[in-house]
């Protein structure tokens, strides 16, 4: 059985750093799309990373390009979503997804119904 647990979460000043983990269990980690969303309170859920782990291409939602980085670690079946200079507006709970179907990460991949499965949650807290 798919199972994700995301760690790393925080309370941060603007402008510091965080590092969120998802370790993946229950599958062959190899050959899978990887992806981080993010939900603030009365928010819809938005993507904001993606990795497929065969190859690493990636993708991001245009709010966290050159600061966000999203890798992968194969021999720890754990990806990792690096975010620096936090902003007050990146506040909110940080999921972790995975998704077998595509081959690639585009833009289908900040989709959240392209999705199956679903860590519990990280909170991000950025103060100004």
């Amino acid at each position: 059985q798919v199972q994700l647990v995301e760690s790393g979460g925080g309370s941060v000043q603007a402008g510091g750093s965080l590092r969120l983990s998802c370790v993946a269990s229950g599958y062959t980690f190899s050959s899978n799309c990887m992806a981080w969303f993010r939900q603030a309170p009365g928010k819809e859920r938005e993507g904001v990373a993606s990795i497929y782990t065969r190859g690493g291409n990636t993708y991001y939602v245009h709010s966290v390009k050159d600061r966000f980085t999203i890798s992968q670690d194969n021999a720890k079946n754990t990806v990792y979503l690096q975010m620096n200079s936090l902003k007050p507006e990146d506040t909110a709970m940080y999921y972790c997804a995975a998704d077998f179907l595509h081959g690639y990460a585009g833009t289908w991949s900040l989709l959240p119904g392209t999705f199956g499965y679903w860590g519990q949650g990280t909170q991000v807290t950025v103060s100004s």
